[in-house]
């Protein structure tokens, strides 16, 4: 496949890297972003020479959410992105894509720099290993006019600290989000991607046959205690909040004001996001 939004490397023996290329959007993902991200990993599964796979970014961020300048509804008919229609068709399809990936055979590996917020949370999720600059922001900030297609929280930073991200929508910090449980480890901003090729190169020493079935323990034990079932019973919880008083006023000022001023409005009270970040 000839891609247009990621880039393709092999940084290492055994080690392939995708990288998202859309660095003036903050890698903010659109179909044929979301697309190529899956596809390239999907074609290390046939390929005897690779037996793990570093997701990675360019510019300064990891990646900003879903790109809310396009629909971000399900088409009406099928397709092998949104294999669901009607509503919450998109959810269903976004839940389904990530969590694809864990039945891959071969490890993934998130590398998280800068910003990783919403879908860029949802895609990190989806990843076997997550390893994040210290400075890292991660978070859902569309919590505050809806609910996330892909309710990780209380799986991942458990019931308490899952509450508190999703009654705010602030974001944690690499440092917390290794604490907590989001990702394995926190790397100073300058060695991130030295430390997660080395982990990485770790993971190459082991045959691929042995790196699946050890992969896959981790998944069916996971999935024993309902996890992927309850990320898609959440669905339909994401539906209900987009026929909210808040849900409408904010695509109302998407529409109206455009998207960088609703953003601001949203986040003025919490003095974050676009309301204190310029960069």
């Amino acid at each position: 496949m000839e891609y247009t939004v990621v880039l393709i490397d092999n940084p290492a023996p055994y080690v392939r890297r995708v990288t998202l290329n859309r660095p003036d959007k903050r890698n903010a993902l659109n179909s044929v972003l979301r697309h190529e991200i899956v596809t390239a990993v999907r074609e290390g599964e046939t390929d005897p020479a690779v037996r793990v796979t570093i997701i990675a970014a360019n510019g300064p961020s990891f990646c900003g959410g879903y790109d809310l300048t396009q629909n971000v509804t399900a088409p009406a008919t099928p397709s092998a992105d949104y294999p669901y229609t009607g509503a919450g068709g998109f959810q269903r399809s976004v839940v389904d894509l990530w969590t694809s990936m864990w039945d891959l055979s071969k490890p993934v590996v998130a590398q998280v720099h800068g910003h990783c917020l919403a879908g860029g949370s949802e895609l990190a999720t989806g990843c076997d290993l997550v390893y994040v600059a210290e400075d890292a922001r991660i978070g859902y900030p569309a919590v505050r006019f809806g609910t996330p297609d892909m309710q990780y929280h209380a799986w991942l930073v458990g019931m308490r600290r899952g509450m508190e991200l999703m009654l705010t929508g602030d974001s944690m910090t690499g440092i917390e989000a290794a604490d907590w449980g989001f990702a394995n480890r926190a790397f100073p901003a300058g060695r991130l991607e030295a430390e997660t090729l080395r982990i990485a190169q770790r993971i190459a020493n082991i045959s691929a046959d042995v790196l699946q079935v050890n992969k896959r323990t981790i998944h069916r034990a996971m999935d024993h205690m309902g996890m992927r079932q309850a990320l898609r019973a959440g669905t339909e919880l994401s539906i209900v909040n987009g026929h909210s008083e808040g849900g409408r006023e904010f695509i109302n000022n998407i529409r109206e004001l455009g998207l960088t001023a609703a953003l601001s409005i949203r986040d003025a009270p919490f003095n974050d996001g676009r309301t204190a970040i310029h960069h």
